[in-house]
């Protein structure tokens, strides 16, 4: 930031220096010699001393020629950006942006590098934490500079500070031409999804998480677009994300996995849930216990697919010998009209205690 912000502010000033005001031969002089001294200094280091003098000269001459004609005027706004751009090498940005604020005052300063004045004064007082007066900056800025090529940039530095503020309906009134445009970074659709999400925007957020996704999204953004999904009561939303996440690499660890399988049982598409269990275990990402067993039996259960919800209740309840487990695949069995594979579950769950299977048997007699 304060590398961006030395640039910045140093830029314009050979150029503005014979710009506006004709300004005598030692005064164009001085304020070259100063930029020079300036810009000689290494960018890594600080040279307190050299960058006093500079500053402390060039407060001189714009205090001393600040109560004179025109050009002395424009001189005296020239030795406040000079004396900031010193400032900002020292980290002082405070000091640095009083003195843009001090340049812009000046009654010969063309509007036009007023302007370019308030937009680095405003990135001053956010560097330095000031966000109020950064806001009221840029604000001001923006409201002047219609079609700048810098506008769409600092309107999401605004729509930022509004948002550590908490200033949401203020930051969605910046926010929504921007939309429009489309084309939102990772940080940018963050951003737009906390303003949408705080002004009560949720299905809105949702959305621009959802189409904002690409290959190239990190795995934070996928996390956040399903997390939503699940807050607004999406399910089948916030499985989608995550399936697609999960092909594309962006979630690889065990936890990932069961994330995944128990948003497709939620969302309503439960074989999907049973082949990820399948595939897993064959893999051996997945162990062959009582979890997942239970998961399988309940996502081919739910999937209403016979075959393979009957053979993964059998497995579980010979894995855990549990009479209920040895019950609910007879329960199972005798609704699907598989009798034969009731009567024998019922049978083994009574032989483990089961008193409740005792009346199933009675059915077979």
């Amino acid at each position: 930031m304060q590398r961006w912000v030395v640039v910045a502010v140093l830029s314009a000033l050979s150029v503005v220096a014979h710009a506006n005001e004709p300004l005598p031969g030692d005064i164009v002089r001085d304020l070259n010699g100063l930029q020079s001294q300036l810009a000689d200094q290494p960018r890594d280091e600080v040279n307190s001393d050299v960058l006093n003098r500079i500053i402390g000269h060039a407060r001189s001459q714009s205090s001393r020629l600040a109560g004179g004609n025109r050009a002395d005027q424009w001189a005296s706004a020239l030795y406040h950006q000079l004396a900031a751009s010193a400032l900002v090498r020292q980290g002082d940005y405070v000091a640095a942006a009083d003195e843009l604020a001090s340049a812009r005052q000046r009654p010969s300063v063309p509007s036009s590098q007023i302007l370019r004045w308030l937009h680095d004064e405003a990135s001053l007082r956010r560097a330095a934490s000031q966000r109020t007066e950064a806001i009221a900056l840029y604000e001001q800025w923006l409201t002047q500079s219609q079609g700048n090529p810098r506008y769409d940039e600092s309107a999401w530095r605004l729509i930022r500070l509004l948002a550590e503020e908490e200033r949401w309906d203020d930051a969605i009134e910046w926010l929504s031409p921007l939309l429009q445009k489309g084309g939102l970074t990772d940080a940018q659709q963050a951003l737009t999804t906390a303003v949408l999400r705080s002004v009560g925007q949720n299905d809105e957020a949702l959305g621009w998480l959802v189409d904002g996704l690409t290959a190239q999204s990190e795995p934070d953004a996928w996390r956040q677009a399903a997390g939503l999904a699940q807050q607004m009561g999406q399910a089948s939303v916030a499985a989608g994300v995550w399936e697609m996440a999960w092909q594309l690499g962006k979630f690889s660890t065990t936890e990932d996995l069961l994330t995944l399988i128990r948003l497709h049982l939620a969302g309503g598409t439960p074989a999907r849930a049973g082949e990820h269990l399948e595939a897993s275990t064959q893999e051996g990402m997945l162990e062959h216990d009582e979890e997942t067993l239970r998961l399988l039996a309940g996502a081919w259960q739910q999937a209403r697919h016979v075959e393979k919800a009957l053979n993964a209740w059998r497995a579980l309840a010979e894995s855990t010998q549990k009479p209920e487990d040895w019950r609910q695949y007879g329960q199972l069995a005798y609704r699907w009209g598989q009798d034969d594979q009731a009567e024998e579950a019922f049978i083994n769950a009574v032989d483990l205690g089961d008193d409740q299977s005792k009346e199933w048997l009675t059915y077979f007699k």
